[in-house]
């Protein structure tokens, strides 16, 4: 009879064990280090992190886990969560609306026209966003985003017009990606309206075979670049979300630093062969 217990509690203790091992083994392999991604970077002169994250898998893939967890002001990938605002407090009424240009000089040419919304997200336009934030204004932006739930944003009377391009605001790669595959689900707390507008401006290119939506965003503290590209691939019935995160090298040549950002997260989606054998994005 005590053989018996004895043996008992063997297997219950050999099965707890196993059990912690398996969930042990589960949740690494939910994190896959991916050294080609890091070939990428280096190859172009960045250094940084690519996250992407399969959802059919539930597997994220980089080449920095730890850069991955450091926050960073969101610079204009912060236009995705202001357009959720703009159109949920009616400041916005749909991605149509014209922003007037007032004449003044502007950093970019393109930003030197009248907008519509859409267009304002899809051509970055600061001073139209910067506008949108005077509109909805302190209380409405800081109540709105404790519902998003978008990394932590530091939002005051005297930083409402840029606290997503300089200050205390910040967000990590995996944030961005909880954020935008919440946004995907359609399980953030906005309407179906909003949830739709939003999503067709996001739209950077498609065919038959995906769709892909992103932004891109890129702040300056004092000499120091830092540059983002966050977005989802829709591909069949899978879904793949990144967030790209870099800042240049000293041999870096900064009037390739915008096209770059993209550049190397599609290679990296290549590297994962997203879109199959022998096929790759088409980058403009």
């Amino acid at each position: 009879m005590k053989f018996n217990y004895f043996f008992i509690i063997i297997v219950l203790l050999f099965s707890c064990k196993s059990e912690e091992k398996s969930k042990k083994e589960k949740v690494e392999a939910k994190f896959v280090v991916n050294n080609q991604f890091k070939e990428i970077l280096d190859v172009t002169k960045l250094e940084g992190a690519i996250l992407v994250y399969d959802l059919h898998k539930d597997v994220y893939y980089s080449n920095n886990f730890d850069w991955c967890k450091v926050g960073n002001l969101p610079a204009s990938t912060f236009k995705i969560p202001n357009s959720i605002i703009a159109l949920e407090t009616g400041v916005v009424k749909n991605d149509s609306v014209i922003f007037k240009w007032n004449g003044e000089p502007r950093y970019l040419k393109a930003w030197e026209q009248d907008l519509t919304f859409k267009e304002a997200f899809q051509y970055s336009c600061v001073p139209c966003y910067q506008e949108v934030a005077r509109r909805i204004g302190v209380e409405r932006m800081k109540s709105s985003l404790a519902k998003l739930n978008f990394g932590s944003m530091d939002v005051n009377e005297t930083t409402l017009d840029d606290f997503w391009l300089e200050g205390k605001s910040k967000i990590n790669q995996f944030e961005q990606i909880d954020f935008l595959k919440r946004l995907h689900n359609s399980e953030l707390p906005i309407s179906n309206r909003t949830d739709s507008i939003v999503k067709r401006i996001m739209v950077m290119s498609e065919n038959n075979k995906y769709v892909l939506r992103g932004k891109t965003g890129w702040s300056v503290r004092g000499e120091e670049n830092n540059g983002w590209f966050v977005g989802y691939v829709l591909i069949q019935n899978n879904a793949y979300f990144f967030a790209t995160n870099v800042v240049p090298k000293k041999s870096f040549d900064m009037k390739f630093f915008s096209k770059e950002r993209k550049e190397v997260t599609f290679k990296a989606l290549d590297e994962l062969k997203v879109l199959g054998e022998n096929e790759s994005f088409v980058t403009k």
